[in-house]
């Protein structure tokens, strides 16, 4: 190729919102064109994170994949391999859950907390979506700001997409873990905070929380004041570990007690032991991070979501 016909195809290939990889599949796969999904092709509204650093994924001394220094939000894509199903079949399309992984702001866990999750969900016949969001935001005066503004964006990328992601465009959830659990509820419960008048709605369907973090606030022993649940809140499961002591139990308990309140459909599991930021992985000694994906699976089956082996 010369060098004048190179540069011309990097520009189409930058200006694009879709990357595409050539997958090997038969009659009852996926094809799996799309990989990723740009969630601001136009431009990232602010607060932005500088390109001064190269985005990176670092394998830690645990064994979890870790990703540091996003500047580019997008949406990585786990499609299912078996077409079968019956939602599928006789459905506008299968359920889609958006995650987002935890990590403090400062960085995002989405070994364990993201693609892992995906590939459960896709496991399951859901459509996984991997929310790379920006990050590091931990220095912003709002850390959750922009990582808020990539989830409402991610879920309206995907409704508007639907036919051509193949999701039915009314089951499309929200799956946060940690401080991924506190963006996905706080961009649920607010109204769009990115100008696009044109744009699908930003709110999900059905919500899943995994120890959300700094939900409650230990001095007004209330939940968080950016937390709007009188806006309306869509059918939320909860799942919480009694001594983790970095995302309070008391938050996610008073989370579902306001939901039962106002008669918004939902279900907590809270386990004695477990801890925090376990993510997809087993802890020896507790039953709760071992068992949470199946009360998970059980819920999403209850709303015609899923089919559950």
């Amino acid at each position: 190729m010369s060098k004048s016909r190179a540069t011309m195809f990097e520009r189409v290939l930058h200006a694009t919102t879709f990357l595409f990889v050539t997958v090997g599949c038969s009659t009852v796969c996926f094809s799996e064109e799309v990989r990723e999904i740009m969630l601001w092709p136009m431009g990232m509204p602010g607060p932005v994170v500088p390109e001064t650093l190269p985005e990176k994924v670092e394998q830690g001394t645990d064994g979890i994949a870790r990703r540091y220094d996003v500047s580019k939000p997008r949406l990585l894509v786990y499609r299912p391999k078996d077409t079968s199903d019956k939602f599928l079949q006789h459905s506008g399309g299968r359920a889609a859950v958006i995650v987002v992984p935890g990590g403090g702001f400062g960085l995002l866990a989405d070994g364990h907390e993201g693609e892992d999750a995906c590939r459960w969900l896709s496991e399951l016949g859901v459509v996984g979506f991997q929310l790379v969001h920006r990050t590091p935001t931990s220095k912003h005066p709002e850390p959750s700001e922009g990582p808020v503004l990539d989830a409402q964006k991610a879920v309206s990328v995907v409704r508007s997409r639907s036919k051509e992601l193949g999701v039915d465009p009314s089951k499309i959830g929200v799956l946060g873990f940690s401080a991924g659990g506190q963006v996905a509820l706080i961009a649920a419960t607010n109204e769009q905070r990115f100008k696009e008048h044109t744009a699908a709605s930003h709110k999900p369907d059905f919500l899943m929380l995994l120890y959300p973090w700094k939900i409650f606030d230990p001095e007004t022993g209330a939940l968080r004041s950016d937390v709007h649940l009188d806006a309306g809140l869509p059918p939320t499961f909860i799942a919480q570990m009694s001594d983790d002591t970095a995302s309070l139990p008391q938050g996610s308990a008073m989370l579902y007690l306001e939901l039962v309140k106002r008669k918004l459909p939902s279900e907590i599991h809270i386990y004695e032991r477990g801890g925090h930021g376990f993510g997809m992985q087993t802890r020896f000694g507790a039953t709760g991070p071992s068992d949470w994906p199946k009360r998970a699976a059980d819920w999403l089956e209850l709303r015609e979501l899923v089919t559950v082996p």
